[in-house]
């Protein structure tokens, strides 16, 4: 048909289909880069989703040998879930003293917490101490027996308070420092500059059985200053922990006996873990397996290097068979006025037989 006889309808026909395709291509366009739009914004926040921080604190610091394995293990979590789970480390106190980490775990503020035996007994299990109480064992050996043979029940009592144990630790062997004067017998503590951690259920009655002694309620973060300015004169610590605290420049004799063991543990809410996939469950506690197999027998050799250091820059001095016996009266008094206060008296008395060697 030639273009002078075609019907006027085919005319409109092209018109329309032109105009049609225009508008069906810008159509497309649009719609296309809004689904590409959506896709990306859904990916980005499926990514920001998927990313799950949980938040630790501790008195340590970053750099200490503590600090740097649990730096060391968050990595590795961190790489073994391909970046979806992060640890977030609060280092030096800055979430506040133990007392305040608890309850901040408790609020959902924190996720967890390294902390001391007294960190542990703010959870209200304050059987945990009992692996701290002066006197009781001789050596690692014995502390460890009875750790393992109760550890079972002992986490039991945290989680029925809310709280897992992710990992127990310990901070090398107790030792009397002072600044000064050596401490031969309990009654050389009267009028000196001694102090009570806050929170901790053990060192009043301690103080109370030597007698003549009003210690002050301190957080540690004020040890350090009370060294400085003169307030603290004695204190009970493990080389280490003297060191990497810097409580060690002030002081200028150590008594060579080992009272008891700094314990601790790695504390975190038992409803913020549970809440946790099973694979961040598994890779947590695989990975912190391993942490503690280096961390306990790194620890114990660093405290007695540092006690090593401290031969060569301080007076150490040992007591006699009689002043042993003099403070062994004490630790027993102590004892046995905790038993039934502070510890149930079958967890104590299984403590007690198990570190025996």
């Amino acid at each position: 048909m030639s273009e002078s006889v075609r019907p006027r309808g085919v005319y409109v026909l092209m018109y329309v289909t032109l105009h049609l395709s225009r508008y069906l291509a810008r159509y497309l366009r649009t719609a296309l880069a809004f689904v590409a739009f959506a896709l990306l914004v859904g990916h980005s926040g499926s990514a920001r989703a998927a990313t799950t921080t949980l938040k630790f604190a501790t008195l340590l610091p970053q750099n200490s040998p503590w600090g740097r394995e649990l730096k060391k293990w968050a990595a590795l979590v961190s790489t073994d879930t391909g970046g979806d789970l992060e640890i977030d480390f609060q280092w030096n106190g800055q979430a506040g003293d133990e007392v305040l980490m608890v309850q901040k775990i408790r609020a959902g503020q924190l996720d967890g917490a390294v902390v001391s035996a007294t960190g542990l007994a703010q959870t209200g299990v304050t059987d945990a101490l009992l692996f701290q109480l002066p006197g009781v064992f001789a050596d690692w050996n014995q502390l460890d027996a009875a750790r393992a043979a109760v550890a079972d029940d002992l986490e039991k009592e945290f989680e029925a308070r809310g709280f897992v144990v992710l990992g127990w630790g310990g901070a090398g062997s107790i030792k009397t420092m002072s600044v000064g004067y050596e401490v031969h017998h309990p009654k050389d503590l009267q009028g000196k500059g001694v102090f009570v951690v806050a929170g901790d259920p053990v060192q009043p009655v301690l103080f109370s059985a030597v007698g003549g002694i009003a210690p002050r309620s301190i957080a540690v973060t004020e040890i350090l200053p009370g060294l400085q300015n003169g307030s603290i004169t004695f204190l009970s610590i493990s080389p280490l922990l003297a060191e990497q605290l810097q409580f060690s420049s002030r002081i200028t004799h150590v008594g060579a006996q080992t009272i008891a063991f700094a314990i601790g543990g790695f504390l975190a809410s038992a409803a913020r873990m549970q809440a946790l996939p099973q694979r961040f469950k598994d890779i947590m506690s695989a990975r912190g397996a391993a942490l503690q197999g280096r961390l306990e027998p790194m620890v114990r050799n660093l405290d007695a290097q540092a006690f090593d250091r401290m031969k060569a820059t301080k007076t150490v001095y040992d007591l006699s068979e009689a002043e042993k016996r003099e403070w062994k009266d004490v630790f027993d008094r102590v004892a046995i006025q905790l038993r039934g206060s502070v510890f149930t008296p079958a967890m104590f008395d299984r403590v007690v037989k198990a570190g025996r060697p």
